[in-house]
C-alpha cells in the first residue's frame, strides 16, 4: 500500500507564550500544498526504512516513519513491514514533510492491519511524534494553536490562486529560530486576520520566526524579496524556514529565482 505524503505552509505564525514543559505555544494556519512525497509500506522479513530521493540526513533509525511503525507495533501485533520513502519534500525547510510522511505510515498501517483507529486516536499516535504531525491525518486547513497540535477548522481557499514555494539551498534550524524569539500575545490572532481580503495580508499577517532567521541566513530573506519584486500578492517564511511561499493572482515563471533555489510552482 502506498499514500502520497503532501507538505504544509504556515499562513502566519505567532510564538505567543514559553510554557513550563520548555516548548512554545504558538498560533498559525496550516495550509495543505500539492508537493508530495511517497510512503509506501510492504510485508518482509524484518523492519526496515528505504529512503530515495532527496537525501535525508541522520541516522535511518531516527527516521519519523520508522518510529511511527514502531510506536503502533507496541500496542498491536503487527507483522514487519518495509517502509519506501521517495522524498521530495525539501528537507529542513519549514514545510512539515518528515511529519506528514509519519502521519502517512499512521494512517497505511491503520487501512492494511483494519486496526479501527478514529481519525482522533491517529492524531494523538502522531502528537507523539512531533507538534504538527497530527495536522497531516485530516490534512485540511485548520488554525492550529498550543504546541501546534491542537486544531480548530477553518474555511479557507486557495484553489483559485497560483503559488510558488521557493528553497534555498540552506539548512533553517528550529533551535535557531526559536533563540531570538520574545513570545508576545498578538493584539489580532492569526485566526481573525486570516478572513481578511488576501491582499491585505501583507500588512497584518507575519511569522515570528522571520527576524531571527533572516539575520542568519539573509539569502532567505532576498528570496521573499524577489517574490514581492515578481509580483506576489502575499509571501512569508513558512515554519521555521527555510521555505518562502508566494501566492500570485497569475501563473508565473520565476527563471531568476531558479538559479541556486529549488523552486516548485503549483496551482
Amino acid at each position: 500500500m502506498l499514500a502520497f505524503a503532501n507538505a504544509k505552509i504556515n499562513l502566519g505564525l505567532n510564538v505567543t507564550r514559553k510554557r513550563a514543559d520548555g516548548y512554545h505555544d504558538i498560533e498559525t494556519v496550516f495550509y495543505p500544498v500539492k508537493l508530495n512525497d511517497v510512503v509506501e509500506i510492504t510485508d518482509a522479513e524484518k523492519t526496515v526504512c528505504i529512503v530515495t530521493g532527496i537525501d535525508v540526513p541522520g541516522n535511518l533509525q531516527d527516521n519519523l516513519c520508522l518510529k511511527a511503525f514502531n510506536m503502533l507495533k507496541k500496542d498491536f501485533d503487527l507483522p514487519a513491514q518495509q517502509i519506501t520513502l521517495l522524498k521530495n519534500i525539501p528537507v529542513g525547510a519549514g514545510l512539515g514533510g518528515g511529519s506528514s510522511d509519519a502521519a502517512q505510515v499512521i494512517k497505511l498501517v491503520n487501512d492494511k492491519f483494519k486496526l479501527g483507529l478514529s481519525a482522533l486516536k491517529m492524531q494523538n499516535y502522531a502528537r507523539q511524534l512531533g507538534a504538527d504531525c497530527a495536522f497531516f491525518i485530516e490534512n485540511q486547513p485548520v488554525y492550529a494553536f498550543g504546541k501546534g497540535d491542537e486544531f480548530q477548522p477553518i474555511a479557507i481557499d486557495l484553489s483559485n490562486y497560483y503559488m510558488v514555494v521557493v528553497k534555498p539551498p540552506v539548512h533553517s534550524s528550529t533551535t535557531v529560530a526559536y533563540a531570538g524569539i520574545k513570545p508576545v500575545i498578538p493584539s489580532r490572532s492569526v485566526k481573525d486576520l486570516i478572513h481578511l481580503p488576501l491582499k491585505t495580508w501583507r500588512e497584518h499577517l507575519q511569522n515570528d520566526f522571520e527576524s531571527t532567521v533572516f539575520l542568519k541566513y539573509p539569502e532567505i530573506e532576498q528570496v521573499k524579496t524577489k517574490l514581492y519584486q515578481s509580483g506576489a500578492l502575499f509571501s512569508l517564511m513558512s515554519g521555521s524556514g527555510a521555505s518562502v511561499f508566494a501566492i500570485f493572482e497569475q501563473q508565473v515563471s520565476l527563471p531568476e529565482l531558479e538559479k541556486g533555489n529549488t523552486v516548485y510552482y503549483y496551482v
